[in-house]
């Protein structure tokens, strides 16, 4: 199972301080990020795309290659890929680029996004997002498997004899998930390509979580590629700590209620009794995420949410500290318990390669 982070990337005022990162000071702040989750021995790093203000990552590859030259170990992934306003031919082969430059430590997780806007600006309807979602991630999926594309569509000009470049690392296609939080299409997708599923299990309580999971191990092996406890199943969350449990509730209100995504609406008490969000002790921390498994199955990877809402960077960074030194490593030993031995791994660049010659992956060969 992997364990990781994920960010969205936003620039938000400190509500303790009133200060404001600038876009520099945020976008250094996320690879500091990054390089500590490697080394606090964490699997994931993932980072969003956004084309707006408050949000800093409109480049996902240029940061994630740029993070790549420095860490040997992490996966380097997004926590949404514009599958909808991007171009999948520029995805193709800014991804299979990345893919070279990072030794095969590339995986990718597609989305709609959630900012209505975006869609006009890159001349797309955001009416017609389920429709873009499905035939943009057909055309991606058919340029990193076929040397040569002949394709028509309705949403970009056809394509003749083309061929992306550069081809996919050792002719395998970086791993796909595709992330929702309410689309039950996008679960389906998912499942028809044998993909993995991204809940980001953050704002919506356990019973909608359980039934989009369920919707897609259902479809997962009504396709043909396993039973439904095969499938490939990625969970979010969102975790505040402190070695004391009041003292993370006192610290972290603040943020809480004054986050873009969240403030001013449920308090704090209410939003983690009803949402996966939890504030509190490690202990604590691990309890909940442990019992994720109650309703998502045994799944493949868990990324959380730390830097968000104005936290400053030194927070973050003693967040992770707590996160790699007392959180994961017990939640590694506890989620190994009685995992039933079909249940795959996490898929990585060297089990799909290994997958193709249908051979074991060798121990040292590239993630």
């Amino acid at each position: 199972m992997q364990f990781g982070i994920f960010t969205v990337g936003d620039v938000t005022p400190d509500p303790t301080t009133g200060r404001t990162p600038t876009e520099r000071e945020r976008i250094k702040a996320m690879v500091a990020i990054a390089l500590k989750a490697e080394e606090v021995g964490l699997d994931v790093f993932a980072t969003g795309e956004h084309h707006n203000p408050p949000f800093v990552p409109s480049s996902p590859t240029t940061m994630l290659g740029y993070v790549a030259a420095r860490t040997e170990r992490l996966v380097l992934s997004t926590s949404t890929t514009l599958i909808t306003t991007n171009d999948p031919v520029k995805i193709a082969e800014d991804f299979a680029m990345l893919q070279h430059l990072a030794d095969g430590r590339v995986d990718l997780m597609m989305g709609r996004g959630n900012t209505g806007p975006v869609y006009p600006w890159f001349g797309k309807d955001i009416r017609e997002g389920i429709n873009l979602a499905v035939e943009n991630y057909n055309l991606l999926h058919r340029l990193w498997r076929e040397d040569v594309v002949n394709w028509e569509g309705k949403f970009r000009t056809p394509l003749q004899g083309f061929t992306s470049t550069p081809r996919p690392l050792d002719g395998v296609a970086p791993f796909v998930w595709h992330g929702s939080i309410r689309s039950p299409e996008i679960a389906e997708q998912a499942a028809y390509y044998g993909d993995g599923f991204f809940h980001n299990n953050i704002f919506w309580p356990a019973d909608h979580t359980k039934r989009m999971i369920e919707l897609y191990r259902a479809r997962y092996a009504h396709y043909g590629h396993g039973t439904p406890e095969q499938a490939i199943v990625g969970l979010g969350g969102q975790v505040f700590m402190r070695k004391n449990s009041q003292d993370a509730v006192r610290e972290f209100r603040p943020y809480f209620d004054e986050a873009p995504v969240y403030g001013h609406g449920p308090s704090l008490e209410d939003f983690t009794a009803q949402t996966p969000l939890t504030v509190g002790s490690p202990q604590q921390v691990i309890e909940k995420t442990l019992a994720f498994r109650d309703y998502a199955g045994d799944y493949q990877r868990q990324l959380f949410l730390m830097d968000h809402a104005g936290l400053p960077l030194k927070t973050v960074l003693e967040q992770l500290d707590l996160l790699g030194e007392e959180v994961v490593p017990v939640l590694r030993e506890e989620f190994a318990k009685n995992r039933p031995a079909d249940v795959p791994d996490a898929p990585t660049h060297a089990s799909l390669l290994a997958s193709r010659k249908g051979a074991p992956a060798e121990e040292g060969a590239r993630a």
